[in-house]
């Protein structure tokens, strides 16, 4: 059987389950439920402070570890029923989220990860 023919037998891609989390002024972050081996690994070593740069700080190494699992979780921000997807859009709305929403996030982040992937430690 050739490669075409196997590519046509397929009816649906197949896609992780995904998650609603709203906070109480109406944002809704919808998160993955899957989360590859390799970006577990990117994670890990993002998150390990013995292998950040010199100049990095405590501090850095957890904004960025924090930064990579929304890169990797997160499909959709909608705020004032305007949703925000795409990684592009949605990273730069997280850097110029406040500390507020940015605290949110976080705690969404926690409270899926400890759910869904209970080897991922968020800090």
């Amino acid at each position: 059987m050739g490669r075409r023919s196997r590519q046509r037998g397929r009816t649906e891609k197949l896609e992780a389950p995904t998650t609603d989390y709203a906070s109480p002024d109406g944002q809704v972050l919808t998160l993955r439920g899957a989360l590859s081996p390799k970006s577990r690994a990117e994670y890990a070593k993002a998150a390990d402070p013995a292998q950040a740069r010199a100049a990095a700080n405590v501090e850095d190494v957890r904004a960025r570890a924090i930064e990579l699992l929304f890169e990797r979780l997160v499909l959709r921000w909608t705020i004032s029923d305007v949703p925000t997807e795409g990684a592009k859009a949605l990273l730069t709305r997280y850097r110029v989220a406040t500390r507020d929403e940015r605290g949110w996030i976080t705690g969404v982040l926690r409270e899926h990860c400890a759910e869904w992937f209970p080897d991922v430690k968020v800090p």
